[in-house]
């Protein structure tokens, strides 16, 4: 007889949502290990996603209208014109625009075969990853306005820095001939192919249009809510747990050290940009400094999965090492900026 058991689990473990797996997971074990911690754990995380919700559904309807009115096709403007007008549209673009990482492969696959500059598309890959509206009404919640909005500018400025480095090396040998012989251009989060033509802001006359603003709404409201419950809870368990002082003789002082340490740590550590708000809020709360906190988010999010993967899929190894070295800089040069601000 065959034996199906295998098969079953194999399947059952691929179709099953690892980040509502994780959740349950960790409070089974929290109820288990230590019951008297499991309610607290549930209140936080009740409390925290109660504090943000105003900010979840702002940047649902506003993720679920650009998509829906087709607005995603704007982003070929970054394209056209002089180079350094690319660089720096591309960098607005990729640190404003409400799209993933892997949305955005099919895009800039088609971009680099027309023959689009290196540059402006390294520029928006470095740039997209790290903040979009959704992630910044999140982050302002939690870590405040001034955060929020340093990441932006350091999102940006990231762009426009490994924008411009790929520019002036265009020539050298790490960067001549940068696609792969057969570039994957599928997504890797269940990506539809965008509206094409002008956008059309009256979305509600077109019925295509309208199943699309609400299966994005949908869509984006699970992810949010799975992946912030997830580091909500994580956030209660941390500062419960670990000590402060360990986090604070890590982590925190004003030196080059520890901002050096958050983007080495962050790279590895970095669930999504969502997720890591409520863990980089408790970190701060165990004396993380300011300089390492923006350090780990912005290293973590250039290198973060469905990032890594937008880039290697299209490039070869030696391109792809050179935008982990930009990030780890990047992230490094904004961490110094920001501890001197803050």
């Amino acid at each position: 007889m065959t034996d199906i058991s295998l098969p079953a689990a194999r399947l059952w473990w691929q179709k099953t949502d690892k980040a509502w797996l994780a959740l349950g997971v960790i409070l089974a074990l929290t109820a288990f290990f230590d019951p008297i911690q499991f309610r607290p754990t549930l209140a936080f995380a009740a409390n925290a996603l109660w504090h943000t919700a105003p900010f979840i559904a702002f940047a649902v309807l506003a993720v679920a209208f650009m998509k829906a009115t087709g607005a995603e096709t704007l982003l070929a403007k970054a394209f056209e014109g002089r180079q350094t007008r690319m660089i720096v549209l591309a960098a607005l673009l990729g640190g404003l625009s409400p799209f993933c990482s892997c949305e955005v492969i099919p895009f800039i696959a088609a971009m680099l075969a027309l023959g689009a500059p290196l540059g402006a598309v390294m520029a928006f890959w470095l740039a997209s990853p790290i903040m979009d509206p959704a992630m910044f009404l999140i982050t302002s919640g939690t870590l405040g306005w001034d955060f929020a909005v340093a990441k932006t500018l350091a999102a940006i400025g990231l762009g426009l820095f490994g924008g411009f480095v790929t520019m002036a090396a265009a020539r050298s040998a790490v960067f001549t001939e940068p696609l792969r012989d057969k570039p994957q251009v599928g997504g890797c989060c269940g990506v539809k192919k965008p509206f094409e033509g002008k956008p059309v802001w009256r979305f509600w006359q077109d019925t295509e249009r309208a199943d699309a603003f609400k299966a994005s709404a949908l869509d984006n409201a699970v992810f949010l809510l799975k992946w912030l419950a997830l580091a909500y809870v994580i956030e209660a368990l941390m500062l419960e747990y670990i000590p402060a002082d360990a986090i604070a003789g890590l982590l925190g002082g004003d030196g080059l050290g520890t901002i050096l340490l958050g983007a080495l740590v962050g790279a590895p550590a970095y669930l999504n940009g969502y997720a890591a708000v409520p863990l980089v809020d408790a970190l701060l709360a165990q004396g993380m400094s300011n300089g390492a906190a923006m350090s780990f988010v912005i290293a973590g999010g250039v290198s973060s999965i469905p990032a890594a993967i937008a880039v290697w899929a299209l490039v070869k190894p030696r391109v792809f090492a050179a935008y982990l070295g930009l990030a780890i800089t990047g992230a490094v040069l904004a961490g110094l900026a920001w501890q001197a601000i803050a």
